[in-house]
């Protein structure tokens, strides 16, 4: 039996209840957080979504233009286009990465940083 994050009591607010969440949720750091990571992959999916449904959409509508040989004797746009989406998902994803370690990593780190230091002591949780 599998077990999850929720049974074993780790996941939520229901992991650390002595913090408002709340509160964390409207600083300003968590809010910038948000926004940058928000500007980020909902463009990268659109992006995503719109390269994979336009090839699937070529591939339906347009068999005579798919069919093309390309480059080379027995390489078709179809094929180049589908091993793109292969190239694209690593080339998003390494891009992601990079940005997370450089941006959003940091940010989250400021914004924990800044929800510990609004108890009393320093430590996580409501002051009171």
């Amino acid at each position: 039996m599998a077990t999850t994050e929720a049974s074993r009591g780790a996941a939520g607010p229901e992991h650390h209840p002595e913090i408002d969440w709340a509160a964390v949720e409207q600083s300003p750091e968590f809010q910038e957080l948000v926004r940058k990571k928000r500007s980020f992959v909902v463009p990268a999916t659109v992006f995503f979504l719109a390269w994979y449904f336009g090839f699937i959409i070529l591939a339906g509508y347009a068999p005579d233009f798919m069919g093309r040989e390309f480059l080379t004797d027995g390489l078709t746009v179809g094929y180049v286009l589908a091993l793109s989406q292969f190239v694209m998902t690593w080339g998003l994803g390494a891009w992601y990465l990079r940005k997370a370690d450089h941006e959003f990593d940091p940010l989250a780190e400021r914004a924990a940083a800044v929800a510990q230091q609004r108890t009393p002591g320093g430590q996580p949780g409501r002051p009171s």
